[in-house]
């Protein structure tokens, strides 16, 4: 039993080693002086702040994540909406088709994105979309998985409280609005996660649609900074990737109550 037990505390340990090192190694390299080396130990000798302040003078921070901002805004704001009425519609029995529409959402996780980026760039191209931020934003508008993940949340309010509800004389609209939607904040946590990092990390599909440089996302923004031939420092690299993490910590870390809730949720019923 002792060597069991042992034994998963080893495994933990390395997968913490493993997901947490990178991000460890590049939070200490962002605090490494100018004359420090990069690839000589991890601890920096002489930590300061100066990185990320060079960082906002080297290119436009605050004006990326402006606009990574504004993008994750509206990704959020559709997801919880749409993938919530969406969800709720497929978790109600009784009208034609919906086993068939259900059928068809799960066959389209099966394609990557890869597959369908051409027409998604000539459908936003002809709706005169290119090179803007909604552009950027309408193909993320609402996921499938976040409506799946809806779906299993709603599935699991008891039968008892929505037929309470019916005799109370609430309609469609002031169930959904009044018991389900309240009954699933933990599901509409993970859904606003999940709608925030994938908004925040995308890269391709900017790099795609994205021309003008006051356009640009943080990603794009910090692929520039990489790729700069007048910057070839890992330290101010690491600073950007590190701002970049900011965001996504703070507001995992906000609503990782109702976070593990709502995956607790969709576990109950399916």
């Amino acid at each position: 039993m002792i060597v069991g037990l042992s034994g998963r505390y080893l495994t933990l340990c390395l997968m913490l080693v493993v997901l947490v090192g990178p991000i460890v190694w590049q939070f200490l390299t962002s605090l490494k002086g100018r004359g420090e080396n990069v690839y000589e130990g991890v601890l920096p000798s002489d930590p300061t702040l100066d990185n990320y302040t060079r960082v906002a003078e080297a290119f436009p921070l605050f004006q990326y994540v402006g606009n990574t901002l504004v993008v994750a805004a509206l990704a959020i704001t559709s997801n919880c909406l749409f993938a919530a009425m969406g969800g709720y519609a497929l978790s109600r029995a009784g009208w034609r088709g919906r086993k068939t529409v259900f059928t068809v959402l799960i066959a389209t996780l099966m394609f990557p994105f890869e597959s369908v980026m051409i027409s998604m760039f000539l459908t936003v191209r002809e709706m005169g979309l290119v090179d803007t931020l909604v552009g950027v934003w309408l193909p993320g508008a609402v996921s499938v998985l976040n409506l799946m993940i809806m779906r299993a949340a709603f599935l699991a309010v008891p039968k008892e409280v929505e037929e309470a509800a019916v005799l109370d004389g609430a309609n469609e609209w002031q169930r959904f609005r009044r018991v389900f939607v309240p009954s699933a904040k933990g599901a509409l946590a993970v859904v606003c996660i999940t709608s925030f990092m994938g908004a925040w990390d995308d890269f391709l599909w900017p790099l795609i649609v994205l021309t003008d440089s006051d356009n640009y996302t943080l990603q794009l923004g910090l692929k520039t900074l990489a790729g700069a031939t007048t910057v070839n420092d890992q330290r101010l690299i690491a600073a950007g990737a590190m701002a970049a993490l900011l965001p996504m910590l703070l507001l995992f870390f906000a609503l990782q109550r109702y976070f593990f809730r709502g995956v607790g949720e969709g576990a109950i019923k399916t």
